[in-house]
């Protein structure tokens, strides 16, 4: 329970002491709404005051709508006092207005396992402070097999967030993070847990993104005419990989899927020469499709349909790091 203290040596009279003590322990949320307030009887142990000197502030207390008393149960906090008129307003409480919520009910089960308001500020600023250096240091990381994908995740946060990214191979993450541990490690869910086993006993956190569902372009697959060569091409092997295995159990012999990536010049080429439709999985990849598809413009009888994907990064993956990284706006 909340020690009060009365000053006996004080001008101020000890029923207005506690009177602004219990006021201040309702404004704090110390108690909370619905919260039962100690009995006459506990509170004249621990004060030292007469019961009905503390009767007399529940009174003026509930007088100012501050408590209500139950008849046979005790006296309550009210759901909805004076108190919080007296709050100072906080533009952000428009902005988000499910904030005052959340934030109130972190702090009322803080201080329901006795913490102090001081202590709450302190694990607070604790948190925000640390998310704000680990921000400073962002670090994808994706196998050294697949550093494609790592690069398309390093070309979209950088140009979402507006900050430098690094790309480790998840082989070398360990290394990196002991020449500086704070800092924030980016990767996909496939990875999550290899990352989080590197990371997590140096304390740095990992913050799974998702990708692009591809939903458009399955749709786009299934209504291929059959024996058309489909054309797929990415900075990622991963992806191309994955999506050959993805085309042949939707479509098996029916369509004709080549793949190559924007570095291997040689089959690039004969891909634009030979495709009726290419599929370009990532922004970065566009434009040496269209330089090869132009350098090819003379043996090309039509040239192919050109699909570009979305981003590689769902946007809820990037907004809730604009968020993790205190970059929103």
């Amino acid at each position: 329970m909340l020690k009060f203290h009365i000053q006996t040596d004080s001008e101020i009279p000890a029923s207005t002491q506690l009177y602004d003590q219990l006021w201040f322990a309702i404004a704090s949320r110390q108690f909370p709404p619905g919260y039962r307030l100690p009995s006459t009887r506990q509170l004249a142990m621990q004060t030292g005051l007469h019961r009905n000197t503390i009767s007399k502030v529940y009174r003026q207390l509930e007088e100012a709508g501050v408590v209500e008393a139950q008849p046979g149960s005790g006296i309550y906090v009210r759901a909805h006092s004076t108190v919080e008129s007296s709050r100072p307003h906080l533009g952000l409480w428009d902005k988000f207005p499910k904030a005052r919520k959340v934030v109130e009910d972190v702090l009322d089960e803080l201080l329901r396992q006795g913490c102090s308001l001081n202590q709450a500020r302190e694990l607070f600023f604790a948190e925000v402070d640390w998310r704000l250096r680990c921000s400073a240091r962002v670090l994808v990381t994706v196998q050294s097999q697949d550093l494609g994908a790592g690069e398309l995740i390093v070309r979209e946060l950088e140009a979402a967030l507006h900050i430098p990214v690094q790309l480790v191979a998840l082989e070398e993450l360990e290394d990196s993070l002991a020449q500086a541990r704070s800092g924030t490690v980016v990767t996909s869910r496939y990875f999550l847990a290899e990352a989080e086993a590197i990371a997590g006993p140096k304390s740095v956190r990992v913050i799974p993104i998702d990708i692009y569902d591809y939903n458009r372009e399955l749709g786009l697959l299934k209504e291929l005419p059959q024996d058309t060569c489909l054309g797929m091409v990415s900075l990622s092997s991963g992806i191309l990989r994955a999506a050959e295995v993805i085309a042949y159990s939707l479509r098996g012999e029916d369509v004709l899927v080549m793949t190559a990536q924007t570095e291997d010049a040689y089959k690039l080429n004969a891909l634009v020469r030979s495709a009726q439709t290419i599929v370009v999985f990532d922004q970065a990849s566009l434009p040496v499709v269209k330089q090869a598809i132009n350098s090819a413009r003379e043996d090309l009888i039509r040239a192919p349909q050109i699909v570009v994907c979305d981003n590689y990064i769902g946007e809820k993956s990037i907004n809730l790091l604009k968020r993790e990284l205190g970059l929103e706006s």
